[in-house]
């Protein structure tokens, strides 16, 4: 998100938090470090939090800050309750106490809908949120939260709920997963491939696409409404497995970890997406093609670093 605004709106000042230990986030952040001021501030820690938005006065908030690995949810329900939940109460409360009154655009997610019946598809934003993992309700909680702020403080808050996307350097998803162990495999460091559940239908659009639709939310979209963002590209799971393995240069065995299943699995995610895009005007820019090869390129590089030197020569 940082990287979209500060490459295509250099006017804009940009402002993060991060914490001390958040290694990753500033090695993503790497290529446009000089253009953010990053605060230290945990969102669990209120003064911190309050801190930082008193010296930064945003005009806009992207509010993406949570625990989001599905299937670890199961395993440390209430550090992701409790770290999604109230983290997220206490950036509103903190703006609150601030009398700040920014744009607030709150990224949820798909995974709010749960299991939904083929009746529910596609599925619209009126439709039941059945959450169905720990991770799940922690965002239900975070989206009723902000729409209560909007209409106790009217805090113009907009909620989106993002279906899946591509994103090379979210680790967790399962394309980014696959990709990565694909790239592994190519060069002798991994010899199998492993998957959880395969028959889950998903929608994708590319991260870039995704970025400038959280964008677009922040600019068009009415506040107290929530809407869908998602891509046209319909797929189950293990069809983009196979897509991948078939621009795989070497053959790829790939074999089901039990580790990697679910208690509870959301498997028929197909939303509509007609109110957010008569909103915006919104349309994917990169194709379904071009995403995939972005994202298996990208962990081609990654994994070319892991090699000894003679071998990388």
């Amino acid at each position: 998100m940082a990287e979209y605004i500060a490459n295509n709106y250099p006017e804009v000042d940009l402002h993060g938090i991060g914490r001390w230990h958040s290694t990753s986030s500033q090695d993503n952040l790497s290529a446009i470090r000089s253009r953010i001021t990053c605060h230290e501030c945990d969102l669990l820690d209120y003064s911190s939090t309050l801190n930082a938005l008193e010296k930064s006065k945003p005009d806009v908030i992207f509010h993406l800050a949570a625990h989001a690995n599905v299937r670890a949810s199961f395993q440390t329900p209430l550090t992701v309750l409790n770290n999604n939940i109230m983290g997220t109460a206490n950036l509103f409360e903190a703006i609150r106490s601030a009398k700040q009154s920014p744009i607030f655009q709150l990224c949820s997610t798909s995974e709010v809908y749960g299991q939904v019946g083929p009746a529910d598809i596609p599925i619209q934003e009126n439709t039941p949120l059945r959450p169905s993992s720990p991770y799940a309700v922690s965002k239900v909680a975070q989206d009723l939260l902000g729409y209560s702020y909007f209409v106790a403080y009217q805090l113009p808050v907009i909620r989106t709920r993002m279906f899946a996307y591509l994103n090379p350097r979210r680790t967790d998803l399962f394309a980014t997963s696959f990709a990565r162990q694909v790239a592994r495999i190519e060069c002798g460091l991994q010899e199998e491939l492993l998957h959880g559940n395969l028959d889950s239908v998903r929608t994708i659009i590319d991260v870039r696409d995704a970025m400038r639709a959280y964008w677009d939310a922040a600019l068009y979209c009415t506040p107290g409404e929530a809407y869908n963002i998602g891509g046209q590209t319909v797929m189950k799971v293990g069809e983009f497995l196979d897509l991948l393995k078939s621009l795989a240069k070497t053959k790829i065995p790939s074999r089901v970890d039990p580790a990697l299943l679910r208690p509870s699995d959301v498997t028929l995610q197909i939303p509509s997406t007609e109110k957010f895009e008569k909103a915006t005007g919104w349309v994917a820019e990169y194709s379904f093609k071009d995403s995939v090869s972005f994202l298996l390129d990208y962990w081609r590089v990654q994994v070319a670093k892991e090699l000894p030197l003679q071998k990388a020569i």
